[in-house]
């Protein structure tokens, strides 16, 4: 009788083990070692995300029409600084560089997809950097953030973009220089191609809202 049973408790007991060992993510069952998140679900969420972010710069925008359009109001045109056509110039140059960094990537050309991929980010560097000089300008001009309305939207926008903008430089790093868990190289690289490419196109309608609101 004790010994018929006791194949059964042996199972149980194992069963328990795995359970626990999956609930603690250090068992063979936990995310490290088998995610059970499918790859598209990913890109789903960075879209989501973007959809956030594209919101909280509508309102901006939104804010910004109206508050220009108030009567008598002491709005003044705010002259857009010239260092930002070539920043837009940078930006622009980014995508093509990463573009073409993910076509290396899925022809196995490991060399040539880190030196792409590494073009990026120091372009995205370069572009924060035009942006400070930006700011240093204007600063040089006594314009600041208070200064007027305009003033305080541009540097508004800018510093704003800027910040999501240093959070891809971020994401490009760390899948150039760190194991990625939970998903494979293929879908980091179209995550981090979706978001700083979306980062460009928001760019360039704030720097046309810059141009059209002179």
């Amino acid at each position: 009788m004790l010994d018929s049973a006791r194949p059964e408790f042996v199972e149980r007991a194992n069963v328990g083990r795995v359970a626990s060992g999956s609930a603690f993510g250090s068992g063979p069952s936990s995310p490290e070692h088998s995610p059970n998140v499918p790859q598209r679900a990913y890109v789903t969420g960075i879209v989501i995300a973007l959809g956030g972010i594209l919101m909280f710069f509508i309102a901006l925008v939104s804010a910004f029409v109206v508050r220009k359009g108030f009567p008598n109001s002491d709005w003044q045109t705010l002259e857009v600084p010239r260092i930002l056509w070539l920043n837009t110039l940078i930006l622009l140059a980014s995508s093509f560089t990463l573009a073409r960094a993910r076509k290396n990537l899925l022809a196995h050309q490991e060399d040539a997809f880190r030196h792409w991929w590494g073009v990026t980010a120091i372009l995205g560097l370069f572009f924060l950097a035009g942006q400070v000089i930006a700011w240093r300008q204007l600063a040089t001009a006594g314009i600041f953030l208070a200064t007027n309305p305009s003033s305080s939207f541009f540097f508004v926008f800018t510093f704003a973009h800027g910040l999501h903008l240093l959070g891809g430089i971020a994401a490009l790093l760390a899948v150039a220089f760190r194991s990625v868990r939970h998903m494979t190289r293929g879908t980091a690289t179209e995550i981090v191609a979706i978001y700083w490419h979306s980062m460009d196109g928001l760019w360039l309608s704030l720097f046309l809202l810059f141009l059209v609101s002179k």
